[in-house]
């Protein structure tokens, strides 16, 4: 056992003997103390955690926290990713070592990892929020709040459901719910470029950044594409695919753009933003924003759904940026989506 695991084990009994965490049910200390007295029968499927120590939320000390509390109804490994892509490559050993289930503990970017190395195998993906975000949990069902998506993994030990998700592929990467191609991928890069700022400043360091790469890209001459989706050619400046919606969110506010597809819909949803001009993204924005309108009205936006497959392409031979699941992920001349029906395992 190492010895973050040991000091877990000491900070999680300091709580026992403390009368005012004891009594402080909001305290995360007091709240998972209560969930160990009540964990059931004695672990017999193997989770590996796999966390991402930069994430937003994710500290030594609530990670230490959360993997002694899981251990009290799994066979509980934890691994801290080191790099980029590192969780993809510790996801395909779990999946080859017969791991029942792999938790990414972090932000989308870990979960996209993550289920980039879990694709066709029979080990399940679950996750715990450690990001801003937090999009795919909140998909699956999984709380925001990392005390909480806790209670709720233990819980699942005695009500284990697996089940077949879809997942979908842009060019050679997997994504869980949604990828851009343009204008959003831009905000993607450079919002990425400053993690401090993001975790710090969240949605609205995201709506800075957009209008400044607006202005300083997208106003004057912006990279052209092409989106060829079954007989039609739609010109414009990004598109947005997404496995299921919605999108992503701003705070709490759900933003959806393409309709129709759900996790389980064996589909894609989308949409391509024809021109981006300073009339028309505010009212683009408005629609994304609001609970009521939709933004697939909006006159300068084409929306498409129950689709399998599309590809984009420059228009302008300018290489175009490609976001996946809020992740930059870099340039290309052309980028292919597909969706592939029940890939993926899940638990939730």
């Amino acid at each position: 056992m190492c010895a973050g695991v040991y000091r877990a084990r000491n900070e999680f009994h300091g709580a026992v003997f403390s009368p005012w965490m004891a009594s402080t049910s909001s305290d995360p200390l007091a709240r998972l103390e209560a969930t160990l007295s009540v964990a059931g029968t004695a672990p017999s499927r193997r989770m590996l955690v796999i966390v991402n120590p930069y994430a937003t939320t994710v500290s030594d000390r609530l990670k230490n926290l959360v993997v002694y509390a899981l251990r009290g109804s799994y066979l509980v490994d934890a691994i801290d990713t080191e790099s980029r892509d590192h969780a993809t490559e510790l996801c395909r050993q779990a999946a080859k070592d017969g791991y029942d289930v792999v938790v990414a503990f972090g932000g989308d970017g870990t979960v996209n990892e993550a289920a980039n190395g879990l694709v066709g195998s029979d080990t399940a993906l679950s996750c715990l929020p450690g990001g801003r975000t937090n999009v795919y949990c909140r998909l699956l069902g999984i709380p925001t709040d990392p005390v909480d998506a806790t209670e709720h993994l233990l819980a699942l030990a005695d009500d284990w459901r697996p089940r077949r998700v879809d997942i979908a592929r842009v060019n050679e990467r997997y994504f869980t719910f949604s990828a851009g191609v343009g204008l959003d991928a831009s905000v993607v890069e450079r919002v990425d470029a400053h993690p401090r700022l993001k975790a710090r400043v969240g949605e609205w360091y995201y709506t800075a950044v957009a209008v400044s790469v607006f202005n300083r890209r997208y106003l004057l001459r912006p990279p052209r594409l092409e989106a060829t989706i079954g007989d039609e050619v739609v010109s414009g400046v990004t598109a947005i695919v997404q496995n299921a919606a919605p999108y992503t969110y701003f705070g709490n506010r759900r933003v959806d753009l393409g309709e129709g597809a759900t996790l389980e819909s064996g589909d894609l949803a989308g949409v391509v933003l024809r021109r981006a001009s300073p009339i028309d993204i505010p009212t683009v924005l408005w629609r994304a924003l609001s609970a009521r309108a939709r933004i697939a009205r909006h006159r300068r936006v084409y929306g498409f759904d129950r689709v399998q497959g599309l590809r984009v392409r420059t228009a302008d031979g300018r290489p175009l940026p490609i976001q996946v699941d809020g992740d930059y992920i870099g340039e290309a001349k052309e980028a292919e989506f597909t969706v592939h029906p029940k890939a993926i395992c899940v638990v939730a």
